[in-house]
Order: C-alpha cells, then sequence, then structure tokens
C-alpha cells in the first residue's frame, strides 16, 4: 500500500517541486516553505531507510559473520576430539576460509548493480546456508576444508552491502550505519556463544551426533529461511525502490540525496580506474589501517573461546564469556562510529579506539591474573571491532564514484583478508598465545600512526582543493570529467578528515 503524503509534502506537490525536478532544484531559490516541507521528505525518508533497508542489510551481514565464526564454536563443542583435528589443521581450516572469499571479493562487489542486491543477497544466503547444512556428513579434515572454502566464496557476494549502503546514504552519515551494520558482528559472535552453549547442554549425543553438528545445522538453516525476506523486501537501488513503501517525493529525494553523494547511477565498470586506484597512494594507506585492523578482529573471532579456555574455564564456561568480549565490542562500534559522525573526525577516533585496544593487548601480554586477562580482552574487543567501520565509511567518502568507491572498498577488504589468514596461523602458540597478541599490539600502534597522519594529509589536500577550486585548471577538469571519471581529483569532491 502506496504510503499518504503529509501536509509538508503536498506543498512540495502543489510547487511542483516533484520526480527529477527535485533532484535538480537549488535550495537557495527555494522560499521557507519549499524549505521546510523537503527537510520534512528527507527527514521521513532517513527513518524509512533506517528501518527497511538498514535492517535487512544488518540482517545479511548477521547470518555471514555467523557463519564465518561458528568454526570456533564446533571446535570447542567437540568437532576438533572427534576429527582428529591438530592445532596446525585447524589453523589452516580457519584460515582457508579466506581463499574463496578472497578471489571473488571484486566481483561480488563490482557487479551488484548487475545483478541486482535482491537476488545476489539472497540466492549467496541460501547457498552458504544449505553448504552449512551439509556439514553434518563430514568425517574428516578434508570435508571441513572444502566446506570452509566454499563457504567463504559465496559469502564474498553479500561482502557488497557496505558498497549497497552508500547508494543510499550521504558520506557524513555512513559511519553510524556501517557501525550498525558492522555491530551485528559482535552480535553474531555473541549469539554463536550462546547457541553453542545451549546446544552443547541439550543437543550434545542426540541423534548420534555430536554438539558440532549440530550448530553447524542450526546456523546453516537460518539464513536459508532469512533469503525469502531480502530476495522480495530489500530495494534494488534508489531509482529502483518500491512505491508500496516510497512515495513519489520520497523517491525523488532518495535520487538527489545519492546524487550528492557522488552516485551517478551507472553500473558500468570501468577497469582502467581500478589501475588508477591501485596507483594512488591514499587508497594504500586505508590498506594500512584495514589489514592491521582486520588481524585483531578475525583472531578475536577464530580463536576467542579458544582463548578463553586458555584462562583455565571449561569449554562451556569459555562459550557464555565470549558472549560478554563480543558485547563490549558491540558497544565499542556503536560508541565511536556515533562519534565519528558527531565530530566529523574519522582519523581520530579511529587512533583513539586504536590506542584503546593497545592497552587491552598489552596487559594481555605483560599480566598473569585471570581477571585482569579477561578485561584485558574486553578491551582488545572494545577498541578494534569499531575501527573496521569508521575505516570503511571513511573510504567510501573518499573515493567517490561507482567503480573506484567500489574498488576501493573490496579491494581493502581483500587485501585485508590476507592478513587474517596470517593472524590463523600467527596465533598457533596455546594458551597464552604471547607470538598473535604481540603482534596485535604493533597492529594497534600502526593504525593509530597511520589514521593521525592520514588525517594530516586530507587536511591540507583540502586547503589546497579550496584555494584552487574555480582555477582554469579546475574549471578544465570540470568540463571534460565527472566524478565516475576521475574520482577524488574531481574540484567538487573535498575529503572526510
Amino acid at each position: 500500500m502506496t504510503s499518504q503524503p503529509n501536509k509538508a509534502e503536498s506543498c512540495i506537490q502543489l510547487e511542483h517541486i516533484k520526480g527529477d525536478a527535485m533532484k535538480d532544484m537549488d535550495e537557495d531559490a527555494m522560499t521557507d516553505e519549499q524549505k521546510k516541507a523537503v527537510r520534512a521528505v528527507e527527514k521521513r525518508l532517513k527513518l524509512k531507510l533506517d528501518f527497511t533497508i538498514l535492517p535487512l542489510v544488518s540482517m545479511i551481514y548477521f547470518l555471514a559473520q555467523m557463519g564465518r565464526s561458528d568454526l570456533a564454536n564446533a571446535a570447542v563443542a567437540g568437532m576438533n576430539k572427534e576429527l582428529g583435528i591438530t592445532a596446525k589443521q585447524y589453523s589452516t581450516i580457519a584460515s582457508i576460509f579466506y581463499v574463496g572469499y578472497i578471489v571473488l571479493q571484486l566481483p561480488g562487489t563490482l557487479l551488484i548493480r548487475k545483478i541486482g542486491p535482491p537476488a545476489q543477497f539472497g540466492l549467496a544466503m541460501a547457498a552458504w546456508g544449505l553448504t552449512t547444512t551439509l556439514a553434518v556428513e563430514i568425517h574428516s579434515y578434508g570435508g571441513l576444508l572444502a566446506m570452509r572454502i566454499i563457504v567463504g566464496g559465496i559469502e564474498a557476494f553479500v561482502q557488497g552491502a557496505i558498497f549497497y549502503l552508500t547508494f543510499f546514504y550521504q558520506g557524513s552519515e555512513l559511519a553510524t550505519r556501517f557501525a550498525i551494520l558492522y555491530s551485528t558482528v559482535a552480535l553474531a559472535g555473541s549469539c554463536n556463544g550462546l547457541i553453542a552453549y545451549a546446544i552443547t547442554l541439550t543437543l550434545d549425543g542426540h541423534h548420534g551426533w555430536r554438539a558440532w553438528r549440530w550448530i553447524f545445522l542450526v546456523e546453516g538453516v537460518l539464513p536459508i529461511a532469512c533469503s525469502f525476506l531480502v530476495f522480495f523486501l530489500l530495494p534494488k537501488t534508489p531509482e529502483g525502490a518500491s512505491p508500496r513503501i516510497f512515495t513519489e517525493a520520497e523517491k525523488a529525494m532518495m535520487v538527489r540525496r545519492s546524487r550528492a553523494a557522488q552516485n551517478t547511477g551507472e553500473s558500468s565498470v570501468r577497469y582502467k580506474l581500478l589501475l588508477r586506484l591501485l596507483a594512488d597512494p591514499l587508497f594504500w594507506a586505508f590498506n594500512v589501517m584495514g589489514m592491521a585492523l582486520h588481524y585483531c578482529t578475525s583472531s578475536l573471532s577464530n580463536f576467542l573461546p579458544a582463548i578463553l579456555v586458555g584462562f583455565g574455564w571449561t569449554g562451556v564456561k569459555a562459550q557464555v564469556m565470549s558472549v560478554v568480549v563480543y558485547a563490549c565490542a558491540f558497544v565499542g562500534i556503536l560508541s565511536f562510529s556515533y562519534a565519528s559522525d558527531r565530530l566529523a573526525k574519522r582519523g581520530l577516533i579511529v587512533s583513539i579506539s586504536s590506542g584503546v585496544a593497545a592497552i587491552g593487548y598489552a596487559i594481555l601480554l605483560g599480566s598473569t591474573n585471570l581477571s585482569a586477562r579477561f578485561a584485558a580482552t574486553c578491551l582488545c574487543a572494545f577498541g578494534t571491532y569499531p575501527g573496521i567501520a569508521i575505516v570503511g565509511a571513511w573510504t567510501s567518502a573518499n573515493n567517490p564514484g561507482y567503480t573506484y568507491r567500489g574498488g576501493a572498498l573490496a579491494l581493502i577488504n581483500m587485501i585485508s583478508q590476507c592478513i587474517s589468514i596470517a593472524s590463523s596461523h600467527a596465533y598457533d602458540d596455546p594458551p597464552i598465545y604471547r607470538k598473535g597478541n604481540a603482534v596485535a599490539l604493533g597492529m594497534c600502534a600502526i593504525t593509530c600512526v597511520t589514521a593521525t597522519a592520514l588525517s594530516v594529509v586530507y587536511q591540507r589536500l583540502n586547503a589546497i582543493k579550496k584555494r584552487e577550486q574555480y582555477s582554469e585548471a579546475a574549471e578544465i577538469l570540470r568540463a571534460r570529467y565527472t566524478v565516475d571519471d576521475i574520482s577524488h581529483r574531481h574540484p567538487d569532491v573535498f575529503f572526510h578528515v
């Protein structure tokens, strides 16, 4: 059923400010009444986006993270013992996930407009869910390896969800929305712990299955069921939003906002721009932060229950206590990302959050007290997880254009996941994991330095752009190229710091 326009929207329609006209209207030429009406439409639109698109995309990310991190819970729930998996073999299983995930990440992101987000995300969810349920028939190390490679490759096609959100939200709004999206990673870790705890207590041994097989079955059925919601309810693009949910004026406002965020609506992939992106030193600064942060978060995701077992707790208690750690990550993601949007200081907030995590890793390395070490683990999660969301928003805002923005988000995630593989092998000295934690401390320090330096560079570049915005050279660039052609080199694109 189509939403009914309110009084403010009627003002717009009476003034004939609707459809394409709204996209191009100059607010300086509006009357106060028209400005008020436009703001009312935008406010209601953002509320609808936050209660339609954002929950669906967050659900996709939540289930994807559950599918990625359920291995750690299965290992503690009897998988390693039943299949005879050694510590070294488990590290290989944990890292092999990233092979397909890395290889297919770029096409999984850049083809999102061609395939269509509802079809791409919905089919991917059903496919990895089915593969995960088949794990109940695994009886060997090789079978487990094959399952994790396939799931990783399929999940690559839902990582474009971050890119998808940039079609609908402004750059200044992205950190908070990315935070809500990425906070589901922490929630997934908590839910995995609770599900594993409940299954271990109630289903271990039923049907002749150890608890880990039930974990894979339950967490495979969930994405299959939810894929239908995504397929039928998720809008394709601002231009293709359903009239059953959004009014004509809201759709026009959606397109207008999308254009203001340097989205032209084109879906063609310009492969030459990918080469230019790879030659961009600013892109590699984001990669440094992405690699460092992913090292920390992926190691927590894959080894947290084992780390907690190393504190002397039983497998069941470790599952429960992992919920507390992920709850701290959830709070950290939302609080730091909200501050990032409110203060418009991406680099500063990333530096602070990484500094908090560094304190946690330092305590893990220097203390043998159980309570101190558990508190330190909570600090590590509280400080490292927010950086992923904020760096993602920062990358998106400062690399406009379909190919450049999508390529940057995908390539940074791909390159960062290579470090995730390294983290799986660095944490090979249980129960203290001294080597892995020492590297993580260094990664936090690298993130702090890089984020600070990048903020300074962007401030200087903005000053130069402002000084030369209407120079002859700028006018030539403006006349010859669009943002899709040259991304942040366009004279009208200013950087978020």
